[in-house]
């Protein structure tokens, strides 16, 4: 009986110790270097991610970094243009994209989204002195100004305006400047962070869009289908820094207000 017993308690302590082995392999196979998360994002981009000083820097930047720091992970950043950004995730170039991606249906059928860390409102950035554009309705037959596959590509095009491809935001409000192009759809917390730093004499401005017409978009990280596990953990991780308020105060830090609330 004795010797039953035995058996019985080594099979139940063996069980036990492949469990805890499985959840710690699954952890370390999270991402595609050990101990570090690897993150894709463009560093173009003010004040998601750019430079400063030749240094990645921004709220997407800091962000991530939180979030490894959670994770117990180093962080490394991988820059990338915006057209194969997000086909990197497949590639495995990278774990997880922090780059103000918007969660959409044509997103959600090929790649999976954490909960979302900003709730970006839409704006119209013309010249000020530009009488042709006062609402989105305006827009049909406009030269816009948006960067290819973005989603504010997607909404210029169901307003009928006619885009023109642009690499970045500083171009894409330089063509506006130069009068190359009538406007941008954009985020309202990037032009104005944009004109806080160093462009207060600008005449460019913004002309906001009804939630209405374009529903406020939800930013979030975005990974391929087969990092569940991974996903699950940044989760906890975002739970974690908007309860202690670190999402906040970055939030105010780099949009000058709290747009990490629905």
């Amino acid at each position: 009986m004795k010797k039953r017993i035995a058996l019985i308690i080594a099979a139940a302590f063996a069980f036990i110790l492949v469990l805890s082995g499985c959840s710690s392999n699954s952890a370390e196979n999270d991402t595609k270097t050990k101990g570090t998360l690897t993150v894709g994002l463009e560093g173009t981009f003010a004040p998601y991610s750019y430079r400063e000083k030749g240094k990645l820097t921004g709220f997407e930047v800091e962000l991530a970094r939180d979030v490894a720091k959670e994770l117990d992970l180093k962080v490394k950043f991988v820059p990338t243009k915006w057209d194969s950004l997000i086909a990197g995730l497949n590639s495995k170039t990278f774990d997880v994209v922090f780059n103000n991606v918007a969660i959409n249906a044509s997103r959600k059928k090929q790649y999976i989204f954490s909960t979302p860390y900003i709730y970006s409102r839409s704006v119209i950035v013309t010249k000020k002195d530009n009488t042709e554009i006062t609402s989105i309705d305006d827009v049909k037959g406009k030269k816009l100004g948006e960067g290819t596959g973005t989603d504010n590509y997607n909404k210029a095009k169901k307003f009928g305006a006619d885009v023109v491809p642009s690499s970045d935001y500083q171009t894409t409000l330089s063509m506006i400047d130069q009068g190359r192009i009538a406007g941008t759809i954009n985020s309202k917390e990037s032009f104005l962070t944009w004109k806080k730093d160093g462009h207060q004499d600008t005449d460019l401005h913004y002309i906001e869009i009804p939630s209405s017409k374009i529903e406020t978009s939800k930013i979030a990280p975005i990974y391929n289908k087969n990092s569940k596990h991974l996903r699950d953990r940044v989760n906890k991780a975002l739970k974690k820094l908007e309860k202690d308020g670190t999402l906040t105060k970055l939030s105010k830090k780099y949009f000058t207000d709290d747009i990490t609330k629905k």
